[in-house]
């Protein structure tokens, strides 16, 4: 008989879920995979998982799991051959290209799967159709912080890594949830917390965060803006700015100074009273070393670019930006919307942020990639393309997405995708976006190829395959390259996940040096990383920005009111967010029995005095609505949140994204999912 132990297998790789890369080793048995244990020598969770991670295999080789591919006909699905269904899309979508032209197809790129996918799918799309209509779903997550980061810094990404807070003096949370979002960084919080590092969490809920803060801030949902121009007038007010960091290493600090002048005192606004901004602010700059650490609710409404730019003011006028222990930090919601956005899927840039609209980057994609004719223009965004279904979008490829639950105003959602003449759905479940799809094919998981994720701190971490894909399931950057074979196109001859990232390698500068091998050391490699020597760059902006002159701009940003207020008929503010125990709409975590055992349903938190006010128990389900539809839920009755304001987490169908609005910011086209005005109804036979 043989020895169990000795039939295991361990194979490192990185967790599938949020942003924060963590390390585990996958246990394989027989070829499946039986467990999670952690792997030790990662410096990024130094061995301990949360409790998604630690279930992560579970979904796997769940029963359920998409085998064939499936094609619609009438109104039932029928299993295909591969050849059956790849050459139908094929013909489809080059019908539809050269009928309608470039703009009347829609590529939407996951954040979950790896950047080998990534990048397939961006290259096919834009070789095969001459189109910028892709983007990913870090528009409706951190497109802000790509914006705002950029316009601020000249880079769209964190400046510095996780481990980096415990070298600050003062650590700000702001929107941030760390705690349940993103447990590993918030265990980097705890570790600072027992240093005697303080913290200062800035949230209108009394998360699980706010709970390890020692100042904990409640203010006015989405007033983010006023509240800095305050803090920031105080600042300046007291003589407290970095002038020499200014006078060096920005630009338009008169700008900034000449608006924030109007913010002395914003309790209206804000509710915060006055002495206490001051006293925040004189905190914030009287720190040695001081770092802000954000989330979605900077990002995930009308005003999600100025948020971003407001963090980026407040830190370049204390001058904590280009060493240790200082920045600004975006948490990132899924394991790779970092590196989706780094690939090129997006409307307006190739990989690496190169820009459509140069000419020269075009020319050099173009060699690259043996086409002529690459488009200039900034294609529709993610949310612009639900907008556009129909007309003049009549195809679009959704890769590992699940807008129907995900997106806002989920009715729309589905009154949109119902426009489409034919839509590609490819994933490893069934989900509820899949019943308007024309074809559905089923990828890999992370468990099954090979490839990279990048975290939120830029670190570009390997993806080990541990199992084969069940049934005929296919690894999604081959069925793109299949596509392109069928199609007659050239360039798309990968084998292996080494051979695709050898590609992105080859036409992205800030990634040449970050080879596969180079990738084999548990602390991977940051980019920017040019150079095969280069060691890569956990800390960005040292000695300038990544702008082209160097500096920092400085912008002088007004507060503006959310795009819909509460008002008579819907008097309470909704917000959004996530719980720990599930991940986005729940397709891999709702498949894990304990996942699914501590939250089974969706709830909303309600104020105890407005509770008592409508005569709803703790546990009730009630029913609450918005301008856009309605959905019943079950009541959590608790202070953590204020009077007049709700909590909801994300995760379930039929639930927050019913209510949700679809206002967009301006400059990054983010829908306004933190924050809507809704009733609340007793359910009378409840």
């Amino acid at each position: 008989m043989s020895n169990a132990i000795t039939d295991l297998n361990y194979v490192a790789t990185t967790c599938p879920y949020c942003g924060v890369g963590c390390g585990l080793n996958l246990v394989v048995q027989d070829g499946k995979c039986v467990g999670v244990e952690p792997y030790k020598r990662s410096p990024i969770n130094e061995g301990k998982l949360c409790p998604k991670g630690a279930t992560c295999w579970e979904p796997v080789h769940s029963p359920d799991r998409l085998t064939k591919p499936l094609i619609k006909k009438g109104d039932k699905f029928e299993e295909a051959s591969w050849d059956e269904a790849l050459d139908l899309i094929a013909k489809k979508f080059r019908e539809t290209s050269d009928k309608f032209g470039p703009r009347s197809l829609g590529f939407q790129v996951s954040c979950r799967t790896v950047n080998e996918d990534c990048y397939a799918m961006q290259k096919w799309a834009r070789v095969a159709f001459r189109t910028n209509n892709i983007d990913n779903c870090a528009r409706i997550c951190h497109g802000p912080s790509v914006a705002g980061l950029s316009l601020s810094f000249g880079s769209g990404a964190a400046t510095n890594p996780f481990e980096d807070v415990l070298n600050s003096d003062l650590i700000v949370l702001w929107g941030s949830n760390a705690v349940e979002a993103h447990p590993l960084a918030g265990r980097r919080i705890m570790q600072a917390k027992k240093r005697g590092i303080p913290i200062i969490v800035i949230d209108p809920r009394y998360s699980a965060t706010a709970r390890l803060a020692d100042t904990w801030l409640r203010f006015n949902p989405s007033t983010h803006i006023a509240l800095a121009n305050s803090m920031m007038y105080w600042i300046i007010k007291e003589g407290l700015e970095d002038k020499e960091f200014i006078e060096k290493r920005t630009k338009g600090f008169e700008d900034l100074k000449k608006t924030v002048e109007k913010y002395a005192d914003v309790e209206k606004i804000t509710g915060v009273p006055t002495e206490k901004v001051k006293e925040i602010a004189r905190q914030y700059a009287n720190a040695k070393n001081a770092v802000i650490i954000y989330c979605l609710g900077i990002t995930e409404l009308t005003t999600g670019t100025d948020n971003v730019r407001s963090m980026g003011n407040l830190s370049m006028l204390t001058g904590n930006i280009g060493r240790p222990g200082v920045g600004v930090n975006p948490l990132r919601g899924q394991n790779n919307v970092q590196g989706a956005c780094d690939m090129g899927a997006y409307p307006n840039v190739f990989s690496g942020y190169q820009k459509c609209e140069a000419k020269e980057a075009r020319e050099k994609m173009e060699k690259a990639w043996g086409v002529t004719g690459l488009p200039d223009w900034y294609g529709a965004t993610l949310t612009e393309q639900i907008n556009q279904c129909g007309d003049p979008i009549k195809a679009m490829y959704i890769l590992g997405l699940n807008p129907v639950v995900s997106y806002p105003d989920s009715n729309h959602v589905k009154t949109s995708l119902d426009k489409l003449d034919f839509l590609v759905i490819q994933d490893i479940f069934w989900t509820e976006s899949c019943q308007y799809a024309d074809v559905v094919l089923p990828g890999a998981c992370f468990a099954e190829k090979d490839g990279t994720f990048t975290s939120g701190e830029r670190r570009i971490n390997r993806v080990r395959k541990a199992v084969d894909a069940p049934g005929e399931a296919k690894i999604d950057y081959m069925i793109f390259s299949e596509l392109a074979k069928k199609m007659g196109l050239k360039g798309f001859d990968w084998k292996t996940g080494e051979d695709v990232w050898n590609d992105i390698r080859a036409c992205t500068p800030s990634m040449f040096g970050a080879t596969y091998s180079k990738m084999e050391k548990p602390e991977s490699v940051h980019w920017p990383c040019p150079t095969i020597e280069h060691p890569g760059t956990p800390i960005l902006h040292k000695e300038k920005f990544a702008a082209a002159d160097g500096l920092g701009t400085f912008f002088g940003l007004e507060y503006h009111p959310p795009a819909e207020v509460a008002d008579a008929e819907y008097p309470y503010t909704l917000m959004t967010g996530r719980v720990i125990f599930h991940y986005h709409t729940r397709t891999q975590t709702d498949r894990c029995a304990i996942l699914h055992y501590e939250v089974p349903e969706s709830y909303i938190q309600i104020n105890t005095q407005d509770a008592k006010e409508l005569g709803i128990r703790n546990g009730e389900k009630i029913k609450v609505k918005s301008r856009r539809g309605e959905t019943i839920t079950k009541a959590r009755v608790t202070d953590d949140v204020a009077p007049k304001v709700l909590y909801m987490a994300m995760h379930f169908a039929e639930g927050a994204n019913n209510l949700t609005n679809t206002a967009l910011d301006p400059l990054s086209k983010m829908p306004e999912l933190k924050h809507c005005a809704v009733a609340v109804e007793k359910i009378k036979e409840a």
